[in-house]
Parts: structure tokens; sequence; C-alpha cells
């Protein structure tokens, strides 16, 4: 029985060979509009005075939940600038912002399929469990080989790592929208088109934002693994301290993820409250406002 292995590891050597040797192009290609986007995010970032950037944070802090986020997110802040890992800090926003944005552009749409496609449900579901169970570290040995070291393998590791929760809870919110209002959509001679847009994603809305926070929350879980690929920011920080045997660097590195994790978490979260808020409104519109765009 010793002698009978499955050549499971070579086939995924010979398919990633395979990739890369006839699809360098497109590779080559993404990793140049990846790069092009992380650094305009991040020029954005990072060019403006600190102060400026905390303004513009705080005052979406007020905004979501008013001024004890606000004060917060202003005092957490403050706290990276102090222990000098703002132009860090910025770069690692920068990498999650992008990858969640890309993640959520490619969840989004497959949660939609899945909810309305009970065959592309039964084939999405698999998929998702699969990479939401195997390590992080795996994603990474592909990447390498098909965008080098630097930060567009971690990027491309952090979306799929960051995809699986916002395809599920936006197919739970749209399966979840009451059938009644549904059909009333269809009773005044709606299409489906129009019924997911004026009705299913208005009311999935909530769910779909619990998704969105949870993206984010992944991606920038994934910030050390990505600097162990070059990526920088508070990962490659976390990775030179770990390197270095250095622990006041991996404090103060480690202390700018969980401000940025809490103030990004508690942001969205409360967003995604705004929406649970209207979630009544909505429902008791939505018959009437398709009947008007009929």
């Amino acid at each position: 029985m010793n002698d009978i292995t499955l050549p499971l590891g070579q086939g995924a050597e010979a398919v990633v060979n395979w990739l890369t040797d006839s699809a360098g192009g497109l590779f080559d290609v993404l990793s140049t509009l990846f790069k092009g986007a992380y650094a305009g995010l991040d020029w954005i970032l990072a060019t403006p005075p600190f102060w400026v950037v905390i303004l513009v944070i705080v005052a979406l802090a007020w905004l979501a939940k008013g001024w004890k986020l606000a004060l917060g997110t202003a005092i957490g802040l403050g706290v990276i600038v102090g222990v000098g890992q703002w132009g860090n800090a910025m770069d690692t926003l920068a990498l999650v912002l992008l990858a969640s944005i890309i993640a959520l552009v490619i969840a989004i749409p497959l949660g939609i399929l899945a909810a309305r496609n009970d065959t592309a449900s039964k084939i999405i579901r698999p998929l998702l469990d699969f990479l939401q169970t195997m390590p992080a570290f795996v994603y990474l040995i592909p990447a390498l080989m098909f965008f080098g070291v630097g930060v567009v393998p971690g990027i491309v590791a952090t979306i799929v790592f960051a995809l699986a929760p916002g395809v599920r809870l936006t197919e739970l919110g749209i399966r979840g929208v009451d059938p009644e209002v549904v059909e009333a959509g269809y009773a005044f001679g709606s299409k489906p088109g129009r019924i997911l847009r004026q009705i299913q994603l208005p009311l999935a809305l909530p769910s779909i934002m619990a998704g969105m926070n949870q993206v984010i929350m992944l991606s920038l879980s994934m910030v050390v693994i990505a600097g162990m690929v070059g990526a920088g920011g508070l990962g490659g920080e976390v990775v030179k301290a770990l390197n270095r045997i250095d622990i006041g660097l991996g404090f103060e590195a480690g202390v700018s993820v969980v401000i940025l994790a809490m103030i990004l978490d508690r942001t969205t979260g409360a967003l995604g409250s705004l929406g649970s808020r209207k979630r009544k409104r909505n429902a008791e519109a939505a018959p009437a406002a398709v009947d008007v765009a009929a």
C-alpha cells in the first residue's frame, strides 16, 4: 500500500507550469494593472499631510456612526502617527482597499448568480469551501510563480482568501428576501432584472454590507502573509521584526494593524446597520416603486 500514491501534487504543479508558460502575457498585463492601481491608491493616501487624511477618515466615521466612533478613530490614527508607522499603515490600507474592491467586484455577481440559479450555487459552494479551508500560504506559491516577488502576489492571494464571505452573504441576502415582495413585483409586470435592481438588491443590502465587512477584515488579516512576499506596509514591518527578533517594532506594527482593523470594522459595520434601518422602509416601498417604474 505504501507504494501507491496519487499524483495530485504533480498534477497541480503541471497545471501551474502550463499556465505560467501559456498565459504569461496575461499575467504580465494583470501585474501592470494591479501595480498601477495600487500605486495610485497609495499615492492618494500617502501624499497628503497625515492630518488631512485623518480628518477625512474621521469625517467618514462621524457620518457612519457619530462622534464616539469619530473620536476613537482620531485617537487610533494619532497613535499610528505617534509610533512612526503612518506611511506603512497607508501602504497597508491601500493594499486592503484595492484587494477588497476587486474581491467584491467578483463576489457580488457570483453571489447573485448563485442566488438565482441552484445549479450555479451547487458548483460555487464547494469552490468557496476549498478557498476558505486551503491554508493561505498555499495561495502564495502559484502567485509568486505568476507575478514574481512584490505587492502583486500579495494582492492576488488576499483577493482569493477574502472572496468567499462576499459570495456567501450576497447569496444569503438575496435568497432571504421575502418571496411575497418578489411576487408582488412580478404581479406588476416587472422583469427579473428590474426586480433584482429595485427589490432584491435593496432588501439584501444589509447582508451584502456584512459580506463587505468580512471581506475587508479577511483582507486585513492577510497583510503579514503579503509582507512575506515583498508587499511591504505593516506586514513587512512585522516580518522584519520577526527576522530581527525586535519586540518593539513588532508590537508597534501589530498595534497599528489592530487599530486599522477596528476602524474599518466599526465603520463598515455602522454602514451595514444604516442599511438595516432602511430595510423596512424599502420593503414597504418596493412594490409601489416597481409599479411606477413598470
